[in-house]
Parts: C-alpha cells; sequence; structure tokens
C-alpha cells in the first residue's frame, strides 16, 4: 500500500441543520481495504455518500490522488470509483440484465467490451447467471447485494465505496460475498472504504481499521488491535 488516493481533512456536513460529520479526517491507501465502523448514525453513511458526491460538505475539503475537488457522482465514477449504497439501490422493476444494461451504458462500455466486462463479473460471482432474466424485486436480500455488487464492478473501479453489504443477510452468505471481493481486490490493487457492523467478518478482509463516533474518527489502527471484544465495546 502506497500513497493515498481518496482522504478528507476537517470534512463537516449534516442534514436540516444537525452536525453529523463533525470534522472528519481520513485518508484511503491504494491498494488498502479501510473498514469503517460505529455505533449507528455515528456518520458512516454520510461520510460515503458525501465522499462521493451524493452529499455536499459543509467545511473541510475531499482529495483524489491529492488533489481537492467538489465531487459530483458523474466525475467520480468517471475518476474510477465505484460505490454501493446501504439498502442495494437496485431497480426492483428491472430484469439483472437490464440492470446491468444501464451501468454499461453509463460507463460507456458497448459491444465486446460491454460483454467481457460481464463476463468477467459472472466470472467472479457466478450464481448471477441463475436469475439474470429476473426481476430485481423477485430476489433474495443475498441475490440484491450480488446484483448491486457486481453493477458496481462492471466499470472495473480502482476504489470501491462499500455500504453496509451485510445488511439483511446470514453471516455465512455475507462472508461468501466479501471473499471473491477481497481475491478481486488483492489481483488488482484496488483500494475498498468499507462500512460494516458485522465487524468480525469485515476485520477478516480489511489491512486498517476506522471507528467513528458522534461524527469524528476516533480511532485508527489495525484489526487486529480491536481483538479485545471489551476494547471494541468501548470505542463504540
Amino acid at each position: 500500500m502506497t500513497g493515498e488516493v481518496l482522504g478528507c481533512s476537517g470534512l463537516a456536513a449534516g442534514y436540516g441543520g444537525r452536525t453529523v460529520l463533525d470534522g472528519v479526517d481520513l485518508s484511503l491507501a491504494a491498494g488498502e481495504v479501510l473498514c469503517l465502523v460505529g455505533h449507528n448514525g455515528a456518520g458512516k453513511s454520510t461520510l460515503l455518500r458525501t465522499l462521493f458526491g451524493l452529499h455536499r460538505p459543509g467545511a473541510g475539503s475531499i482529495r483524489l490522488d491529492g488533489t481537492a475537488l467538489r465531487p459530483t457522482p458523474s466525475a467520480m465514477a468517471r475518476a474510477g470509483i465505484g460505490y454501493v449504497p446501504e439498502g442495494r439501490g437496485v431497480f426492483p422493476g428491472l430484469a439483472v440484465r437490464e440492470i446491468f444494461t444501464l451501468a454499461l451504458h453509463a460507463a460507456s462500455l458497448h459491444g465486446g467490451a460491454a460483454r467481457a466486462r460481464v463476463d468477467a463479473v459472472m466470472e467472479l460471482l457466478p450464481a448471477v447467471r441463475g436469475f439474470w432474466d429476473r426481476r430485481a424485486a423477485t430476489l433474495s436480500g443475498g441475490q440484491q447485494q450480488m446484483v448491486a455488487i457486481g453493477r458496481a464492478l462492471l466499470a472495473e473501479p480502482r476504489i470501491l465505496l462499500m455500504d453496509e453489504p451485510s445488511i439483511g443477510l446470514a453471516p455465512k452468505l455475507f462472508q461468501d460475498l466479501l471473499a471473491p471481493v477481497r481475491r478481486l481486490q488483492q489481483a488488482r490493487g484496488m483500494s475498498i472504504l468499507l462500512v460494516e457492523q458485522n465487524v468480525r467478518a469485515a476485520f477478516a478482509m480489511s489491512d486498517r481499521v476506522a471507528v467513528m463516533r458522534s461524527g469524528r474518527v476516533i480511532f485508527e489502527g489495525l484489526p487486529s488491535e480491536l481483538d479485545d471484544h471489551a476494547r471494541l465495546i468501548e470505542l463504540f
């Protein structure tokens, strides 16, 4: 892991006058998996949304490859950043193939290049073939999560932001989803910022951990530093 690819300093944001992020400093390195944990309402999801340009910051700066910018989703996607939102964000009325087609169009991928990307995602998540023609509304939570992750990976992002991918999933299914993503990350040197409540499974694939409380980052370190359950509870 060398060099920062995405970071922020003094980042503040909120909703309707309520402060959610209160001076967040965070740095994601090239090739790193950074797991962001904390209690409900700590600001984790708002941080990801702000970094991706879905929510406007009130103060502070965001950096991409060391350069300050005001992110927008389209600009961040063009820069190679993928986003898997909390709740999956799939279109319930569309078939999986249609959801992938929209993602390929957004990434300006057509013809052979588009087919190659779909094949690569299918190799990583082969179960998707089994529900390729089904509407997203008819899929289980785990199947919808595969679709959300696969959609994000179609663009071959160099940075992936994942928000609570375990919601509604059994622990074993969550681990089965994380394993291929971790293999891909290691093969490509992709950077991942992972917001997750299933800390044990997430820590197993993470290089570093950051803990948020009340809109601030209060701890950064190695997953092994939080092996002590009492220490983890204290930080939460």
